[in-house]
């Protein structure tokens, strides 16, 4: 049964975080803070919402870094022995097989999923550069089949970020696999 991402007030000013990627590489908010914001993406490989929009997903991203929001994916599932497919070490193979080119960090501990209040994979997080809520919704109005998407409201969002303008007033929340707490 899907869940979905809960709500957290516009404005909030969000924790800075380091993690590592499946290599053993470093990233902080800080430093990949891009110069609009940072887009901040719960997800995982086994959850078919997860799957269905990492394609989207990874495309965004590479729009988005064009006009100064950079990508994180963070991974809470790595630990769980439930779900195999979202080890470290197939996280290593995703990132070869789906051409992941952004940041897909390991949250071992699941402290920054907590901090974040993260419920689902995928749940999308857009900060501006102060770290302070922007969006927290879904990508697109249907995770399932990209054919049939109407709006992208991520990705208009991201717009508005980039133009200065007010946070979109109505944001739906993203739907997904439960994130598998340890």
């Amino acid at each position: 049964m899907p869940v979905e991402s809960i709500y957290i007030p516009i404005g909030t000013k969000m924790p800075d975080f380091e993690l590592k990627d499946p290599f053993g590489k470093v990233y902080s908010t800080k430093d990949h803070m891009g110069k609009i914001g940072l887009l901040i993406v719960f997800t995982c490989n086994h959850c078919p919402y997860a799957k269905a929009v990492w394609p989207r997903l990874l495309r965004l991203a590479g729009e988005i870094s064009k006009i100064g929001i950079n990508t994180f994916a963070i991974n809470p599932n790595s630990k769980n022995s439930d779900y195999p497919e979202d080890s470290v070490s197939e996280m290593k193979n995703k990132i070869n097989e789906w051409k992941i080119n952004i940041p897909y960090l390991v949250d071992e501990t699941q402290e920054i999923s907590k901090m974040y209040k993260a419920q689902c994979t995928p749940d999308f997080y857009l900060l501006d550069r102060e770290m302070k809520l922007y969006y927290h919704g879904r990508l697109d109005d249907n995770w399932k089949d990209e054919n049939l998407v109407t709006r992208e409201e991520l990705k208009e969002a991201c717009l508005s970020l980039f133009r200065g303008e007010e946070p979109p007033k109505i944001q739906y929340p993203s739907i997904g696999c439960s994130i598998k707490w340890i």
